[in-house]
């Protein structure tokens, strides 16, 4: 059971939080703090992977504690709003890995729905609790029905997973969430749902809202059964996603040519948009289909505060960065490349700023290196001495309670290895 942090105090909508959470209680506990200090600490020592935000504008100041220590919350955040703008709120959201933005009136409708993704999609939500498999490969599908808001979950999802797992920066990572909902609301609005350019631009001469021509459309019993299939694959070098919907198809050629295409056009937006943030982008010849791929940047995308005035250390490709056996005094934080584990003459593993730490098992228990670690290129590194790393904890206390999970999490797959 995973707990969810709700920053809330009022009383009558954790009820409905309670009420709708209730159903999930096998997979999800919701845990009330009322007000900021409560809910700081909670993320603190707890680090849930998901909480749920009251919108006030005296939130504003939890969310930049949240924004400014990447260690913090590493999860992902539900926002629950009354009357914002939501555009507006989204920017001064920026920073904040949300889940999703849901307006109180909706709550019953949007919050199930979110639950039910989550629940279904583990592996892709509990984004540092699985280092190990990014070693490897990580894979999955989605199925999503033709609901614009389910779209925005299973992309923000994706997204969030490759920020919070250092494989793309925070402004690739915004770039990458909206081509992919660009190309999903294609597959919804003219894949399944077969909405025409001039129908929609007939629709909103009188509406404001092109969401509701959906709705619409989705009273089609046909129309409705229809889905949006996407599958991922994660390596550590690069993501590949592909979106197929079950509809007719387009003549996707007449848009190749970016400099040609007008953006007003049914498909031309979206298509222009996913080439410019997106890297080899292709269709089906049937046109339902869109396969692309986002490479991964080999650095951290942020450091936490603490240390970004220590001492940056950089190494060249083949370089030792320490040898087994060596009398253990610094812990590094990896900031690029990749570096190979050696024990006894056998290579055992690669980490990469994915892994965040290099040596810290001998750092913290006064023990000499049990392994030689060699650099695979050029590598970047920041060397944190023990008293600098303890006056780290002393000042950001959950610091420990990570570098403990971290720990739990390198003995589980060392284990794994010896099996």
């Amino acid at each position: 059971m995973r707990n969810i942090a709700v920053l809330s105090s009022d009383q009558d909508l954790n009820d409905r939080i309670q009420k709708i959470v209730a159903p999930f209680d096998e997979d999800f506990n919701a845990i009330f703090l009322g007000d900021r200090e409560s809910f700081v600490q909670y993320l603190n020592y707890e680090l849930p992977e998901i909480d749920i935000i009251n919108y006030r504008t005296e939130v504003d100041e939890t969310l930049e504690i949240i924004k400014h220590d990447p260690w913090l919350h590493f999860g992902g955040s539900i926002v629950i709003f009354d009357h914002e703008n939501e555009e507006e709120l989204l920017k001064r959201l920026g920073g904040v890995n949300i889940v999703a933005l849901i307006q109180k009136a909706r709550l019953e409708s949007y919050l199930p729905k979110v639950l039910q993704v989550l629940r279904e999609n583990r592996s892709i939500l509990f984004q540092r609790d699985i280092h190990a498999l990014l070693q490897s490969n990580l894979s999955g599908t989605f199925e999503i029905e033709n609901d614009p808001f389910e779209a925005s979950v299973y992309s923000n999802l994706i997204a969030n997973f490759l920020f919070n797992s250092n494989l793309i920066g925070l402004e690739r990572k915004e770039n990458f969430y909206a081509a992919l909902m660009e190309l999903i609301i294609n597959a919804i609005e003219h894949g399944n749902c077969r909405v025409t350019y001039e129908e929609k631009k007939a629709y909103l001469r009188e509406n404001s809202d092109a969401m509701r021509l959906i709705n619409e459309k989705n009273q089609d019993p046909e129309i409705q059964n229809k889905r949006v299939h996407v599958s991922y694959r994660i390596t550590p070098r690069k993501s590949s996603v592909k979106i197929r919907d079950e509809g007719e198809g387009f003549d996707w050629r007449a848009y190749e040519n970016e400099y040609e295409v007008d953006v007003d056009q049914l498909h031309g937006r979206g298509i222009m948009m996913a080439r410019h943030y997106l890297s080899r982008l292709t269709y089906n010849d049937r046109g339902n289909e869109v396969s692309f791929e986002i490479d991964h940047i080999d650095e951290v995308n942020v450091v936490p505060r603490v240390f970004t005035n220590m001492e940056e250390v950089s190494f060249e490709d083949g370089q030792v960065v320490f040898q087994q056996g060596e009398k253990s005094s610094h812990l590094y934080y990896i900031i690029s490349g990749e570096f190979n584990i050696i024990a006894n003459g056998r290579a055992i593993s690669t980490l990469t700023p994915a892994d965040i730490f290099l040596g810290e098992m001998s750092f913290l228990l006064n023990n000499r290196r049990s392994a030689t670690v060699v650099t695979v290129g050029r590598g970047v590194c920041i060397r944190i001495s023990k008293e600098a790393f303890i006056n780290a904890i002393k000042e950001q206390p959950h610091y420990g309670i990570f570098l403990a999970r971290l720990l739990a999490q390198r003995l589980d797959q060392i284990h794994e290895i010896t099996l």
